[in-house]
């Protein structure tokens, strides 16, 4: 099983049932974490429309929708759609979208892009495209929220390469930063069976999201570090979480 297409990579991947036994780790615990400090720090009105945009198998829709919200979870794997959906109602919906597509125009309150769910595709106007599109559908005062990693920490790290088993399953993963990407091999032992992924994200820094934020009409209100919210630091810092509004 292997994945020969740079292109789809990422529909390849996450449509696989690896993808979330290796990242089993990220489990409900951390989004409700994350959640509750941006919730209290955003504070928005329980009538409040909510995007999650590239919303996975819906752990952060989910749990948005349980404190009261109205949510919107799109996602291009229709294998997260599925699973996503066995917790749909009235005020929680989920449907299979490719976000460098608009959505809808001035419908959300709020747009939500979490867990580095950004910079797959190849070239960069796509992803700026997706910023254009955030912006698009959020109403006027609406509010961009972007998780992104911390590309300067990576640099400062270097390549890595380690292993790890989870549920009998090894998985042999190797990273390394090459023409402007973060790119991950990800070779998998299952029993008798053997298996090869790749993931790639693009190499974004502050400069450029800066300039993608202004190009799409958003002002940047706050950027952080860590799912506690703390200042964002260029070389401790984990995580790269801007919060940008709609004039």
């Amino acid at each position: 099983m292997k994945n020969n297409s740079e292109s789809d990579w990422f529909q390849v991947w996450f449509d696989s049932p690896y993808y979330p036994l290796l990242y089993n780790h990220r489990d409900d615990t951390e989004a409700v974490f994350f959640l509750d400090h941006l919730i209290r720090h955003l504070n928005p009105s329980k009538d409040a429309r909510m995007l999650d945009l590239a919303c996975g198998r819906g752990r952060h829709a989910i749990y948005l929708n349980k404190l009261g919200f109205d949510v919107t979870g799109v996602d291009l794997s229709p294998v997260s759609i599925e699973e996503a959906s066995a917790f749909e109602s009235d005020r929680l919906r989920f449907y299979v979208h490719d976000m460098r597509r608009l959505l809808s125009t001035n419908t959300f309150d709020y747009v939500f892009n979490l867990f580095t769910s950004f910079g797959y595709f190849k070239r960069n106007h796509e992803n700026e495209l997706v910023v254009k599109n955030m912006a698009g559908t959020l109403k006027k005062g609406g509010t961009v929220v972007l998780d992104f990693l911390n590309v300067e920490q990576l640099r400062y790290r270097g390549s890595k390469s380690e292993e790890k088993l989870v549920n009998e399953v090894v998985f042999t993963i190797r990273k390394e930063i090459s023409g402007g990407k973060i790119i991950k091999q990800i070779d998998i032992q299952d029993g008798a069976t053997r298996a090869h992924f790749e993931e790639q994200v693009s190499l974004i820094g502050r400069q450029e999201f800066d300039a993608y934020f202004r190009n799409a009409g958003l002002e940047v209100k706050q950027i952080f570090g860590s799912y506690s919210l703390e200042p964002f630091d260029p070389r401790s810092s984990e995580r790269l979480i801007y919060i940008a509004e709609k004039p």
